[in-house]
């Protein structure tokens, strides 16, 4: 496995927890110190936040800046990037090309009016004649 498919795997990881989605979601709104995080989740003890976060930082999907005693806490979006360019936009743009192409169908002269055909569940079983 390459370097890069041992990151884009902890990031999936680090993503696939409800919580650490929600702490990424708060730290996108801007960079929080560590005791500000604990209080905006109050159904978690500080160990349970500070282990979310060494998960976040693991993936590099947060920076982390020490000022003292505190810990600032800051989103890194670019690996939540990289994803999205490698596998998000990659499907996305395929089903859109497909659905751009049957719209296309759908709405053009030729497939309007009497030229629809049976469906084939409608058909008769029918044998070519020999």
């Amino acid at each position: 496995m390459s370097d890069t498919s041992v990151d884009s795997d902890l990031v999936w990881k680090a993503l696939a927890e409800p919580t650490r989605r929600d702490i990424l979601d708060v730290l996108a709104e801007r960079a929080q110190t560590t005791g500000e995080l604990v209080e905006r989740f109050p159904g978690l003890c500080r160990t349970a936040v500070m282990k979310h976060l060494d998960v976040l930082e693991r993936a590099g999907l947060l920076v982390v800046q020490r000022e003292g005693r505190v810990r600032w806490n800051h989103l890194n979006p670019v690996p939540i990037q990289q994803l999205h360019d490698r596998w998000v936009s990659k499907h996305v743009a395929r089903m859109a090309s497909a659905l751009s192409r049957l719209k296309q169908h759908v709405e053009s002269p030729a497939s309007s009016g009497k030229t629809r055909s049976t469906p084939r569940s409608k058909q008769k079983n029918r044998t070519p004649a020999a």
